[in-house]
């Protein structure tokens, strides 16, 4: 019984002791911790734009072989081209320029009414 007990208080004190340390606030990044992290944002960049090559490399071999064994059996091939989506450019922010306002939504016609098929009931 004297363990039981023991551990009953043990667990709210230590969870009142590491309280404090999760609403602790960390200190601001030195300019040297500032310029590492913009050095491996960088890199992780770099190699996230290394890896995308690698991929529409592959994904071009894949669909040259396929293209070729179509060939092989006949069959014509016409590969869809896809286009470079194009970021919208960003409208000028000006305070005279208002908002586009939106169209107008048109008035719906109301819903038929439903006949209810059960005997004694009232429709409306």
């Amino acid at each position: 019984m004297q363990k039981k007990t023991s551990i009953r208080w043990l667990v709210p004190i230590l969870t009142l002791a590491l309280t404090g340390a999760v609403w602790a606030k960390l200190p601001p990044p030195s300019e040297e911790q500032k310029a590492k992290a913009v050095e491996t944002k960088a890199k992780a960049d770099e190699a996230a734009k290394k890896e995308s090559e690698l991929v529409a490399a592959a994904q071009d071999r894949v669909v040259n072989r396929y293209i070729a064994a179509q060939k092989a059996l006949g069959n014509e091939v016409k590969p869809t081209p896809i286009v470079a989506a194009v970021p919208p450019s960003p409208a000028p922010a000006s305070a005279s320029t208002p908002a586009p306002a939106s169209p107008p939504i048109p008035p719906t016609a109301p819903a038929p009414a439903v006949k209810d098929s059960a005997p004694g009931s009232v429709n409306k």
